[in-house]
């Protein structure tokens, strides 16, 4: 894992060099999902502060054997609304905020923990692809939605490009991506985070203006 994520480093680094950033604003969140307690630790052992898990169950049995230990928790994959409060009482951040029912379910459960509940609005760049994520023609109105809701804080936004041939074929998904999120900010100075890039794109993601990236077995290896 250290070689790896020296690896990954480095790729960062030259990918925002490539794009005039600075590789210090890119933020790693390493995705440990059907992985164990373990490879958390590991993860944290080595410097990333940032973990994303996509499902509710098992989130919840991983954090609480890792009680203790301090990192910030994504929410990555999809929410349906019934499990709006758990994901609440579970996650820093919840990337995969699409609809309105469930901004609704969000902002009621977070004011009964008094909490501000942080959250990226997941835009679908791609017809083909996700059947989940906010159509891209609905953004503007929803960010004004959400921005009347007292206890969300839309920090972003996060979009999936389709699996194709060549990593280069994402790259006009993530250009999609970066206008919204150009436009959106202009509105809403919270709005700083554009999450974008997983293990077979994540350069050109960054390319592109990715502000975080999310990896799993670049980092961790392939899933059995």
């Amino acid at each position: 894992m250290i070689e790896n994520l020296s690896n990954i480093r480095k790729n960062i680094a030259e990918a925002a060099v490539r794009a005039g950033r600075d590789p210090a604003g890119i933020v790693l969140v390493a995705v440990t999902k059907t992985l164990g307690a373990d490879n958390v630790r590991q993860a944290l052992q080595v410097g990333i502060g940032d973990i994303g898990e996509s499902r509710i169950q098992e989130a919840q049995i991983k954090f609480s054997l890792l009680a203790g230990l301090v990192f910030k928790k994504h929410l990555i994959g999809h929410l349906q609304t019934n499990k709006a409060k758990k994901a609440v009482e579970l996650f820093d951040i919840i990337q995969s905020l699409d609809s309105i029912r469930l901004a609704d379910e969000i902002n009621r459960y977070a004011g009964a923990q008094k909490k501000s509940q942080e959250c990226l609005i997941e835009v679908k760049v791609s017809s083909e692809y996700a059947k989940s994520g906010l159509a891209p023609e609905k953004l503007q109105d929803f960010l004004a939605y959400c921005s009347q809701m007292p206890n969300i804080n839309v920090r972003g936004l996060m979009a999936i490009a389709p699996l194709t041939e060549s990593k280069e074929d994402s790259r006009p998904y993530f250009k999609l991506a970066r206008r919204l999120f150009d436009e959106a900010k202009q509105l809403y100075p919270n709005i700083t985070i554009l999450s974008m890039g997983m293990s077979g794109d994540y350069t050109i993601a960054i390319e592109e203006g990715a502000t975080m990236v999310r990896l799993g077995s670049a980092l961790f290896g392939k899933r059995l």
